[in-house]
């Protein structure tokens, strides 16, 4: 005879059944913070009870934040806490605690409050704290998203008013821009993309500010020097720049000039170079004297002391602010450069790192 059994499987209904989380511990009730965002290193720590499953299973968090008359229904933002939502803590950096400031209506060069809880979840169960707090932040001027890129355009920049045409400023760190440009009688505004719906900025004085207002110029065509932070809302330079000089250091002197071209370039003529004689040799060094209405910047090599160009990569072309110093962080003509001329070409704009080019003729 033979005999067959069976086996039915066993199911077992998924209890997501949760805790609340307990108490909240830190930051403390009505704690003050005065926000950095523009500070990387600057943090805020968020910590909790933690919440239990009934069945003993894992639990998840979310730091929610409110406006202070709000209920969490709807939150403002969330962040899930660390360890990918297991821990009972997150760190939040000041960037991002601006970011929530602002959706929470306070604005810039202002203290508000924001309210947050914690909500624990299970599968699909979620459960808000039963403890919520206060926190006091203290935005400084500047904005909460500052934009990625900036460009300028309208009636006074050398692309004129189509915005698909704005020139790009150079992005030195996060939210902070410059740029070597013409500005012609007419108005120009600040723009973070190169198309219609661009956020718009224009400045203010020495505040930048978002909106669609145009800055107008009234003056003779000019190039000027723009250097914008947005971490700070701030118009951090605006020199006009009146001449750009090939500074040989053996004479103390430049040897020759530069003329402004477009988009942030130069050139010159032939400049006649001779290397000075000195007992133990001849020497070739140079830098570049860049003129402004606030006084001559120099601009030159990372290095303090450099070698010959010849057989050099690209880099060795490349232009930083320098300082006055004689001799230090120049570079060297190629040997072949004595007594000819050359034509020099220099580039400061967003294409690429600064540099420049040296031409025998």
């Amino acid at each position: 005879m033979l005999s067959f059994s069976s086996c039915k499987k066993t199911e077992k209904a998924l209890n997501d059944s949760i805790g609340t989380v307990g108490s909240l511990m830190l930051p403390q009730n009505q704690q003050n913070i005065k926000l950095m965002p523009s500070n990387a290193l600057a943090t805020q720590q968020f910590k909790w009870s933690t919440a239990t499953a009934e069945d003993g299973g894992l639990v998840l968090y979310e730091v929610a934040f409110d406006k202070e008359s709000g209920d969490f229904s709807k939150p403002v933002f969330k962040v899930v806490s660390d360890g990918a939502g297991v821990l009972p803590q997150v760190t939040i950096t000041h960037k991002e605690l601006t970011k929530i400031a602002a959706l929470c209506g306070v604005n810039a060069s202002s203290i508000g409050n924001v309210k947050w809880t914690v909500i624990a979840s299970k599968a699909t169960n979620k459960k808000a704290g039963s403890e919520n707090r206060i926190l006091q932040l203290e935005r400084p001027a500047g904005f909460a998203e500052v934009p990625a890129n900036l460009f300028i355009t309208g009636s006074a920049t050398e692309a004129g008013e189509e915005i698909s045409r704005a020139i790009k400023f150079r992005k030195l760190e996060e939210g902070v821009f410059e740029i070597y440009t013409t500005l012609k009688p007419g108005s120009y505004q600040l723009v973070d993309q190169a198309m219609a719906a661009a956020r718009k900025f224009y400045a203010d004085g020495t505040a930048i500010k978002e909106g669609t207002n145009t800055i107008n110029v009234t003056s003779t065509a000019k190039v000027y020097y723009l250097k914008y932070d947005f971490n700070v809302a701030s118009v951090l330079d605006q020199a006009e720049v009146q001449g750009l000089g090939l500074y040989m250091s053996a004479y103390g002197n430049e040897i020759g000039q530069l003329t402004y071209a477009s988009n942030g370039t130069w050139q010159s003529g032939s400049i006649p170079v001779a290397f000075y004689p000195f007992s133990w040799g001849k020497d070739e060094r140079y830098k570049f004297a860049l003129h402004t209405a606030t006084g001559i910047r120099y601009l030159g090599s990372s290095n303090v002391n450099n070698s010959s160009p010849v057989g050099q990569g690209a880099a060795y072309a490349y232009l930083y602010p320098v300082s006055n110093d004689q001799w230090s962080n120049t570079y060297k003509f190629d040997p072949a450069a004595d007594n000819k001329n050359v034509k020099v070409l220099v580039k400061l704009n967003a294409d690429g790192p600064y540099t420049h080019q040296v031409i025998i003729q």
